[in-house]
């Protein structure tokens, strides 16, 4: 494959400029894989430089499903002008995806309750009560562990790509659109469900 090709495919793959895909490649000595993980690695560092930025401005996105499952979702950017931009509304519309498909309780893992622990605890600690104690300390700690991150939408596996957490997806976008970009806070109602 020609230079060309192979920075056509990453940019594809990725959604990195020219730059930063030629650079990436030289850096990985031409393996694409490699590349789009030295490409991650920057878009974290760059992202994490944006996350302590205000984000106060943003747009409200709304899914149904069938007429069955409704979504809204608040996402917020630092500026009315990224938030008016075609690949914000693209974000929004994934995260309105991800929250009808996933049903999480909370955005974040730090969000999960003690009320929800503590009912996931009686459940864990009942499958874990023929285990040596030892062993079932640390079970139950991977369990609540597992479970806060499965309860949170920024530590769920994206829909689309499984490989990929929510967050580490809005942070690909952080990198594109250069500013910070945080979910503020979202709904999500079912039929027949309370």
């Amino acid at each position: 494959m020609s230079d060309i090709s192979l920075i056509k495919e990453l940019r594809e793959r990725t959604g990195a400029g020219v730059v930063d895909a030629k650079t990436a490649l030289d850096g990985a000595s031409g393996d694409i894989e490699q590349a789009i993980q030295l490409l991650r690695k920057k878009g974290q560092a760059k992202a994490l430089k944006k996350a302590g930025r205000d984000a106060s401005q943003g747009i409200i996105e709304t899914y149904v499903h069938e007429g069955r499952v409704g979504v809204i979702v608040e996402l917020n950017s630092e500026s009315d002008f990224v938030a008016k931009n075609d690949k914000f509304k693209e974000l929004a519309h994934e995260i309105a995806l991800q929250i009808a498909a996933t049903d999480p309780k909370v955005v974040s893992s730090d969000q999960v309750t003690d009320e929800m622990l503590a009912k996931e605890k009686e459940v864990a600690m009942e499958d874990l009560k023929d285990k040596p104690a030892k062993i079932a300390e640390k079970a139950l700690e991977g369990k609540l562990r597992k479970f806060a991150e499965s309860q949170a939408l920024l530590t769920q596996s994206t829909i689309k790509n499984p490989d990929e957490t929510v967050q580490e997806m809005i942070t690909r976008y952080v990198t594109q659109l250069g500013e910070n970009i945080q979910v503020g806070r979202f709904s999500r109602l079912e039929i027949g469900r309370e």
